[in-house]
């Protein structure tokens, strides 16, 4: 192929590419890369980075997590431990010592568990002042999910939400749970738990992504089994 034929191939892709709206793989990892090293985005567990745009949680985005506090939790264990602050809106059975054992550094985690009527405003004001703030499920109405993720956007902070959560822009949810540790005849003790995560959302996170996660009984969870594919790659 002579180069006047890869020149005159490469032109459309260039002018697509330049379209307002429009991101290459390229580009979409190098603007991670970017953000990353700009304070930009929070740390999270090598096992979880995979299924993240960022790598991480980019500050103002809002994350939903379906069917794992465990999940929840390990999403806040390296921000935290780093020297984030995170608080639990609306969660009244969060179990600090659970939190502790997932790696949360729990120093740096404040619980609001009964905010009550005053859900919104307490949760906006929190998103002032907090890195990460996570709330309980079916706590907003659509018109006030909306308006706290934007809040999220405009202080830069992290909104994580345990359950759905409209417009979020990334989706997490856990598929499939299998325990480990039993021996033939039932007998044994539970040792590490087995969850398939999958991924979805908005823009850089609409390309479904999952993979097999290993939750230990106590320590940093591991991954099981990992796809080839990566946020940003082709």
């Amino acid at each position: 192929m002579t180069a006047e034929v890869v020149e005159a191939r490469a032109l459309p892709l260039a002018r697509l590419a330049a379209l307002p709206g429009v991101s290459t793989a390229s580009g979409v990892a190098s603007a991670a890369e970017h953000a990353r090293t700009t304070g930009r985005v929070l740390p999270v567990s090598p096992a979880l980075s995979g299924l993240l745009p960022a790598a991480g949680l980019r500050r103002g985005s809002t994350v939903s997590v379906l069917g794992s506090t465990s999940l929840m939790l390990t999403l806040l264990a390296a921000a935290t431990a780093g020297g984030a602050w995170a608080v639990a809106v609306g969660l009244p059975a969060l179990g600090v010592v659970a939190a502790a054992e997932l790696g949360v550094e729990v120093g740096r985690l404040a619980l609001v568990p009964r905010p009550g009527a005053e859900f919104p405003a307490v949760t906006a004001a929190l998103l002032d002042g907090f890195d990460l703030v996570v709330v309980g499920p079916g706590l907003a109405r659509p018109e006030v999910a909306r308006r706290l993720s934007a809040r999220a956007r405009n202080r830069g902070s992290v909104l994580l939400s345990l359950g759905s959560w409209p417009g979020a822009e990334v989706e997490l949810s856990c598929r499939r749970t299998r325990w480990t540790g039993f021996t033939g005849g039932g007998a044994g003790h539970l040792r590490t738990r087995e969850v398939e995560v999958r991924a979805g959302g908005r823009g850089a996170a609409a390309r479904p992504m999952s993979a097999l996660l290993r939750f230990p009984g106590q320590g940093e969870v591991e991954r099981a089994d990992f796809p080839a594919t990566r946020w940003g790659t082709a």
